[in-house]
C-alpha cells in the first residue's frame, strides 16, 4: 500500500486514524493506541455487520489486529502508510501489552517486538573510569 496525504496537522491526522468508524459492512474501533516516533500503533477491533468482511468472520462476530500507521510530513502535508502485523512491518516499537490484545498473525514479527523491548531494558555496559 502507498502513502495517503492530506492538508491537516499531525494531531488531526492521528485523531482521524484512531476515531471509530461505521460502514454498512462493519464497525471499527481502536481499543488502544500509542505513538512511538513516526509509528502510530493501534489495536483495532472490527465487528462484522454482514458476511464477507473477513473470511473467518460471521455477522456479529469481531476480530482484533495490531495496526502500524507510519506518519510522515511532505510538502506541508501529513500522511500515513497503513500496515498491520500480517505484513511484518519491520518496526518493533509496538507496546508489548498489545501482543496480548490481538491474536498472533506473524510470529517472526512478534519475536522482533519482544527482542526490541529486551534490548531496551538491558543495562548498558559502563566502562570503568581510569584515575587521572
Amino acid at each position: 500500500m502507498g502513502w495517503y496525504f492530506s492538508p491537516q496537522s499531525r494531531a488531526e491526522l492521528i485523531r482521524e486514524l484512531i476515531q471509530p468508524s461505521q460502514t454498512e459492512r462493519a464497525s471499527v474501533t481502536v481499543i488502544a493506541h500509542a505513538l512511538r516516533g513516526d509509528a502510530l500503533w493501534s489495536v483495532v477491533e472490527v465487528t462484522a455487520k454482514q458476511a464477507g468482511v473477513h473470511r473467518d468472520l460471521a455477522p456479529g462476530e469481531s476480530l482484533r489486529y495490531i495496526r502500524c500507521d507510519l506518519l510522515q510530513r511532505s510538502g506541508g502535508e501529513w500522511g500515513y502508510k497503513p500496515l498491520d502485523e500480517s505484513m511484518h512491518p519491520y518496526r518493533y516499537s509496538c507496546p508489548l501489552s498489545y501482543l496480548a490484545l490481538a491474536p498472533e498473525q506473524c510470529r517472526e514479527w512478534r519475536e522482533g517486538v519482544r527482542a526490541w523491548h529486551a534490548r531496551r531494558r538491558a543495562p548498558t555496559a559502563v566502562e570503568p573510569r581510569t584515575p587521572v
